[in-house]
């Protein structure tokens, strides 16, 4: 195991576990520990759980703060089973949202895609963007099938291999070969699939979208980022009813049944050290609580300052600690006037300038820009007042070193979002009652995350530049959970890094993953 310390052994006993962070990963490590007999404590800086799954209430309205949707919830349905009686699906509603998404391209060009059917994709896209669209979008599909079954157990379901240089190296998805200049290439980014196999603007625009919204920049993500429309067309979308902080909440909830502790307001300000291994954690306050493991679900430039030993040596995937991701931007809008009909619950407004946006948001060109827009309408009386109101969240992706403490820039680009979204919800200028902008530096303040930044999910390929470090560290006794950490950011794959750090003290250096 990447970065694991010789002389480490899985815990037979019943251990003093000490969890920083309240994060999603974080409590679903906690979870599976109790259940394993330990005794597990979570200090949490700010005064509520779940990282950056978080709500935003005022006058009746209420927001997702962080992600809206969901993909894989197999991952928390598993966390539910092994964790006690009540499966996921007693704690929390899941719906399937259909169609999955609603997309404007630049030209105007219109499509809905339907939830988990790829013919049913191939169909609507042949007919909305003309002969041959559709085939190609589902050949592609079809290859990043391959990527996804070459890479989900490495890079989801099983702790960072040792020989974690064989993913840098490999680009898993089968690029169709290119021929150029009397050359023959093979797609390496993300970008270069758009172009040599999509062949179509509004078809990048759709492949983009799925990196855009990890902050990913498609002219340099790995062409194996094709695993990310896959997820999403191969597993389907999903809605918790109430929000996402439902599935925070019955996480949450599931700790306690477990007799987790949580101590809220409560600043870790150092790792405590005993015999050359993490021996507890020293707070804020001057308080000293010992334990035998220490599970960090913080970010890696936090993590940094918690703890003079080195986490990684030569040779581990090290953690990305200097340079801050793109960040998410917000804007909550409280809407008079009912839902419409038949509205898609998630519209994605695309970019008129896809290179400005790409440079904009990598912090290489100037903006704001109008940008790629997610516009989230859920159908949801839990959201609103009543049924004369209406809800809706707007998200692009950001650089998160923009001038986001001046109002001026900020209002700007809220406007421009706005400006966007009138094609997914028209009339939209005079609906508005009020609106909440969330900054990334913003969401950075309340979750601790540098910058405000997002994590995206682990990649193969791309020289290693795409995965995350390993769970363990060169500290024995501390472990890394969460986004920041392999298999890296989005909820499933939070969820599954606390179950393989969980698996990983339960069972020790052996434990090689879900079976």
């Amino acid at each position: 195991m990447a970065g694991l310390s010789v002389g480490a052994d899985k815990v037979p006993r019943m251990a003093r576990i000490a969890v920083i962070g309240a994060g999603m990963g974080a409590m679903a490590a906690a979870a599976r520990l109790a259940v394993a007999g330990h005794r597990v404590a979570v200090y949490e800086r700010g005064e509520t759980y779940g990282g950056g799954v978080r709500r935003f209430e005022r006058d009746g309205f209420s927001f997702d703060t962080g992600p809206g949707l969901l993909t894989l919830p197999a991952v928390y349905r598993d966390l539910f089973v092994k964790t006690g009686k009540q499966p996921l699906e007693e704690c929390v509603e899941l719906v399937q949202v259909d169609p999955s998404s609603r997309h404007v391209f630049a030209d105007g060009t219109e499509v809905a895609l339907p939830n988990a059917s790829r013919a049913g994709v191939v169909q609507a896209l042949e007919a909305a963007l003309g002969a041959g669209a559709g085939d190609r979008w589902g050949d592609f599909l079809v290859r990043a099938r391959e990527a996804w079954d070459r890479t989900r157990r490495p890079l989801l379901e099983e702790p960072l291999w040792t020989d974690w240089r064989v993913l840098a190296e490999r680009e898993p998805y089968p690029a169709v070969p290119h021929k150029r200049l009397l050359r023959t290439r093979r797609a390496g980014t993300l970008s270069e699939v758009a172009a040599w196999e999509l062949r179509d603007p509004r078809l990048t625009a759709l492949l983009d979208s799925h990196a855009l919204e990890y902050g990913l920049d498609p002219r340099d993500a790995p062409a194996s980022a094709a695993v990310l429309p896959y997820m999403e067309h191969a597993f389907g979308t999903w809605y918790v009813r109430g929000g996402v902080r439902e599935l925070a909440r019955a996480v949450y909830e599931r700790c306690l049944a477990r007799r987790v502790e949580f101590v809220f307001g409560a600043e870790v300000t150092a790792i405590v050290e005993k015999d050359g291994r993490a021996a507890g954690l020293e707070l804020a306050d001057g308080t000293v609580t010992e334990a035998d493991h220490v599970v960090a679900g913080v970010d890696p430039v936090r993590l940094r300052g918690l703890t003079e030993h080195a986490l990684d040596a030569d040779g581990d995937v090290p953690p990305d600690a200097s340079t801050p991701s793109p960040g998410r931007f917000t804007v909550l809008l409280a809407l008079r006037g009912a839902r419409a009909a038949g509205a898609a619950h998630r519209t994605v407004v695309h970019t008129p300038d896809r290179d400005a946006e790409l440079d904009w948001v990598s912090g290489e060109g100037n903006g704001p820009v109008r940008p790629t827009v997610t516009v989230l309408r859920p159908d949801d009386p839990a959201l609103r007042p009543d049924g004369e109101h209406e809800s809706v969240v707007l998200t692009a992706s950001a650089p998160p070193r923009g001038d986001w403490a001046v109002d001026a820039p900020v209002e700007r680009f809220a406007t421009l979002m706005a400006d966007a979204a009138e094609s997914a919800v028209p009339g939209l200028r005079e609906r508005v009652l009020w609106r909440e902008i969330r900054t990334p530096g913003r969401s950075g303040d309340e979750t601790g995350a540098f910058c405000g930044g997002v994590s995206a999910p682990s990649l193969a390929g791309g020289n290693g530049d795409f995965l995350h470090p390993a769970n363990t560290t060169r500290l024995p006794g501390l472990y890394r959970v969460g986004g920041w950490s392999h298999p890296g950011g989005g909820l499933a794959h939070a969820g599954m890094s606390g179950a393989l750090v969980s698996g990983l003290i339960v069972e020790g250096p052996g434990f090689r993953g879900s079976q």
